[in-house]
Parts: C-alpha cells; structure tokens; sequence
C-alpha cells in the first residue's frame, strides 16, 4: 500500500477557505490518537514527524512503517497523510526514499538563494516520486526555555519565487512561534498576509499554531492559510494528564504501573482534544 499524497486535500481546503490540521507524532501514542479520531469522525489529518522525533522513534523506517500499519489497521488510507515536518535537505531526500508522500523542507536558516536553489532541487525529486512539498519563507519565530525569537516576516518577493520553484504550499512567517506565545506577543500580521494570499494565490501554511485564539485561526483561513500545525498544545494537555494520573494513582498497587494503565488517562484527553479541533467550525462566515 502506498501513502497518499495530501495535495489534493489541501488545495480542496484552500478553495472552500478551510484549513486541514497537521499535528505532530511524539510517538505511538500520539500517532493512534491522530488516526483513530481522524478515522472516527472522517475527518482529513496530517500527522507530521520532525526529524528529532523520527530520531526519538528510531529512524524513518519505523516512523514510515508504524503509520502505514496503523493506517491499515485503522482503514484511513484516505484521510491521513504522513509528512516530513521541518526536515533539512538530506532529512526530504531520506524521507522521499522511504516513501513519504509529502515533505516540508525548511531552508529557513539559510540564506535566500541556498534555500531557493534546494528548494527547486527537492521539488523536482518530489514530482518524480508522487510527493508533496512545503517549503518555509521568512523565519518562523520560537520560544525556549522562557526565551523568545521573534522571527522574520515573509517577504512576498521571496515567497514567489519559491511558488516558481513548484512548491505545493508554503509556510509564511506572520508572526507566528513555535511553542508558547509570550504575554507581550503582538499578534499575526493579517495585512500581509493578505498581501501574501492576494500575490501567491495558492495554499500557505500557519506554523506555531497552538495559542492562537479561534478567532485569529479563523481570521487567517478566510485569508489563505490552510494547513494548520498543532503540537505544543497537546503535549501540554498530555503532560497534564499525566501528571494527574500520578496525583490520584499509587502507582505500586493495582498495576497502575502498567503502561496500558498508565497512558489511558492521557490518551483520553488527547483523543478529546483532536477531536475539538476536527469537528470545530473553522470557516469565518
């Protein structure tokens, strides 16, 4: 069985000014949470996987391989779409061979025309396998350890030549960060990304998408984002519930050490917190 390829979903997304949610695999269980929910509500989901947690999972051979089975299992071969998150040149390639359908290669943190030249190259490996690519313009921003990178907005003369390039959907820098937003966070620029939208004219993607209010989310699909990532805020909701597994469980009596046991609570909350944002009205009007 081959992966499907989610160009098509999301170009459909963008036409409808919809969005489909890509969330992040941290690891088993954040992967059948994504795809039993995704199965039960048939509802469209990318599950993306960044290179650090291909690395924590064992490589791209069992990201690739755990999915599809589980895909089989689950019977979602039509509405789940496996994606290379924030992978760096070989990462696409690697990717690519394995038999991902869809990638994003980040180029971000190299100058423009490094990134641009890799770019083309990607693509042209891509067409030729049947996948996907995203490609990243600007400078996402990002929060660590209680520090703050503001990022660099997009640029729209950038951001068209890597559309040329033959990108399939472009993540645009906005303001928006990775992780969680400071307090004195000042908002998406919605006046460019209109510009953005206006001049590109094809799918762009809102990265850092946990802490955004509804009703910015919304803003921003009825302006062109249409692919939407998810991953700190359920690794927070994951974290809660765990810690209040541990709370309310002596874990030496009645096997609550029993993993089964262990994880039910916040697979649960996960389980609740997908299905929120896939069933969630995310059209402005």
């Amino acid at each position: 069985m081959e992966l499907i390829n989610g160009r098509k979903i999301v170009y459909d997304a963008y036409k409808n000014k919809d969005v489909i949610f890509h969330i992040n695999l941290n690891n088993l269980e954040w992967s059948k949470a994504i795809i039993s929910v995704a199965k039960s509500l048939n509802k469209p989901v990318i599950i993306g996987a960044t290179p650090a947690a291909i690395k924590y999972c064992g490589g791209f051979n069992t990201v690739f391989n755990m999915i599809k089975g589980l895909i089989i299992d689950y019977q979602a071969n039509d509405l789940v779409i496996l994606h290379l998150d924030h992978g760096k040149f070989e990462d696409c390639i690697k990717a690519i061979e394995v038999g991902f359908k869809s990638v994003m290669y980040d180029g971000s943190e190299e100058d423009f025309e490094t990134n641009l030249k890799n770019t083309i190259k990607i693509c042209e490996i891509a067409k030729l396998n049947n996948c996907s690519v995203e490609a990243e313009v600007g400078k996402i921003g990002k929060s660590k350890n209680s520090e703050f990178y503001y990022g660099e907005l997009t640029k729209i003369d950038e951001a068209i030549k890597l559309k040329n390039a033959g990108v399939d959907i472009l993540a645009v820098g906005i303001g928006n960060i990775h992780g969680e937003y400071p307090e004195n966070w000042k908002g998406l620029d919605f006046d460019l990304l209109r510009n953005l939208n206006v001049n590109l004219n094809m799918p762009l993607v809102l990265h850092g998408g946990s802490g955004i209010s509804k009703e910015d989310l919304k803003k921003s699909i009825s302006l062109g984002i249409s692919k939407i990532n998810i991953n700190t805020e359920l690794q927070i909701i994951n974290a809660m519930a765990l810690k209040e597994y541990f709370s309310n469980n002596e874990i030496m009596q009645n096997k609550n050490y029993n993993p089964r046991k262990l994880y039910a609570n916040s697979n649960k909350a996960m389980e609740d917190y997908i299905k929120s944002i896939l069933l969630g009205d995310w059209n402005e009007n």
